[in-house]
């Protein structure tokens, strides 16, 4: 059964990220409408990577705004760049290719303040697949989550669905631990949550599968399995006080 959805967020401002490349304009726009009527978010920002420096903007929504970057940042850095730019209570991602419907990430966003990080979840038993991914990438994804099970201390049955959402306060403190930069974002966000004792739930969803994903698969495998291997190791260290990445921090950036 699926959580009840925003009355539960009275008095809770929400701020809703959309990192986007190359996107289908008319999509994102209907996208995002479909997210005001069933959100209502204080603010929505998409954060654009534009090598072309082609944009857009919503002048109909003035809760909507489009950062446009001339380079390609990666998912990471660009949820993190636009979750550091909001002011709201709980923080927000959806991938602007609207794989997850807006009444799905309603219930991902539902499930705070209650807990500290919401995770939206498409191999959850509850989760309803509308069209399914490729079964090079489906079998892929359903490998990356059985691995990332046995080699994690936190088991989920998807890391790297596109819908989450924190809470501000836990966003303040996991922030200061995050180095990656692209698709394995998502992964190194849930265990440094964990590793700090925070609250995770994970929430089924629908989903539709875009067969015209910008994911480059061989590299996306390659990153995500060095990202949880790097994180096996992490996690202790983290929650010992002691975090010695070397790295530059996605906040510093």
């Amino acid at each position: 059964m699926l959580i009840r959805r925003l009355p539960i967020l009275r008095g809770v401002s929400v701020g809703l990220v959309l990192p986007a490349y190359d996107p289908n304009v008319p999509k994102l726009r209907a996208y995002v409408d479909a997210l005001l009527a069933e959100l209502s978010p204080e603010r929505v920002r998409i954060e654009l990577d534009s090598p072309s420096g082609a944009s857009f903007s919503f002048p109909e929504h003035p809760e909507v705004t489009v950062n446009t970057v001339g380079e390609r940042r990666g998912k990471g850095l660009a949820i993190t760049q636009g979750f550091d730019a909001l002011d709201t209570d709980i923080l927000a991602f959806a991938d602007a290719d609207g794989s997850t419907p807006a009444d799905s990430i309603a219930d991902v966003v539902s499930a705070l303040p209650a807990v500290d990080l919401a995770v939206g979840s498409r191999r959850h038993p509850e989760s309803r697949i509308q069209t399914h991914q490729s079964v090079v990438r489906r079998k892929l994804g359903d490998a990356f989550a059985a691995t990332s099970r046995f080699l994690l201390p936190v088991s989920l049955y998807d890391y790297q669905c596109g819908a989450k959402a924190i809470t501000s306060d836990a966003w303040r403190e996991i922030r200061e631990y995050l180095y990656e930069s692209g698709f394995s974002w998502d992964v190194e966000l849930v265990t440094v949550a964990a590793a700090l004792d925070y609250e995770i739930r994970e929430v089924p969803v629908a989903w539709e599968d875009d067969p015209h994903s910008t994911v480059n698969t061989p590299a996306a495998v390659k990153e995500l399995a060095r990202t949880v291997l790097t994180l096996r190791g992490r996690y202790d260290r983290i929650r010992g006080g002691v975090d010695d990445d070397s790295r530059t921090r996605l906040i510093d950036r």
